[in-house]
């Protein structure tokens, strides 16, 4: 079934919202802050979607992917995470620079292509965000990580994502030289406001706000 680019980023947002959460009910006003468009736009796309059988949907009640829409957007996923590794690693975009990109090549239909790119990058397992990479069967390895926020004082950490992928974050972090792969021990946690004291390189010791440490994921 051949998908237009806007059904296809319907599906992302839909599986995006729900995979940070799976108790997130779906409305239409939180997927029109998502895709930038007017409730109306989604109820008329939820529609359409229904129509494919790639979501279940009714009005007023949570809308849900079907297990082939499911299936559709674990794909294009894997895509977009495959090229923002190239991106990255090949063309050296920024950390900030490859979503957006990423998501106009996302939408190449050539699985041939897709095939290659990820054998030409070794076959990554994770995005430059930390994210793993869909296998071509739309399997989800599993991963093992915590908020830096729920991280042990007096412990060593390794950061391995971010849960704020937008610029404004992702140019923060590079400003502070954080990045995947980053070695960060909790000095402190200061009860009063949720804030830490990190160690990172060198032994350079930095306070960060609760709302960077709910952000930035790690594992021990």
């Amino acid at each position: 079934m051949q998908l237009s680019f806007t059904e296809e980023n319907y599906l992302k947002a839909i599986y995006s919202l729900s995979e940070r959460n799976e108790s997130f009910d779906t409305s239409t006003s939180e997927i029109a802050e998502r895709i930038k468009t007017k409730p109306p736009t989604v109820s008329d796309m939820f529609r359409k979607l229904t129509e494919k059988k790639l979501i279940s949907y009714q009005k007023y009640k949570r809308v849900q992917l079907t297990k082939f829409g499911k299936q559709v957007a674990i794909l294009i996923i894997r895509k977009h995470r495959l090229w923002e590794v190239f991106l990255h690693d090949k063309l050296q975009f920024a950390w900030d620079e490859v979503h957006e990109v990423a998501e106009q090549l996302e939408h190449i239909h050539s699985e041939e292509l897709i095939q290659r790119l990820e054998k030409f990058l070794g076959f990554p397992k994770y995005d430059p965000h930390g994210d793993p990479i869909p296998s071509a069967n739309g399997e989800l390895r599993p991963v093992q990580r915590t908020t830096l926020s729920d991280a042990e004082a007096d412990n060593n950490y390794q950061v391995v994502g971010v849960k704020d992928s937008s610029n404004v974050f992702l140019q923060y972090l590079q400003k502070m030289n954080v990045g995947i792969g980053t070695k960060i021990k909790v000095i402190e946690k200061i009860s009063f406001d949720g804030s830490m004291i990190i160690s990172l390189k060198k032994n350079q010791q930095v306070s960060v706000s609760k709302k960077f440490s709910d952000n930035v994921l790690v594992t021990s």
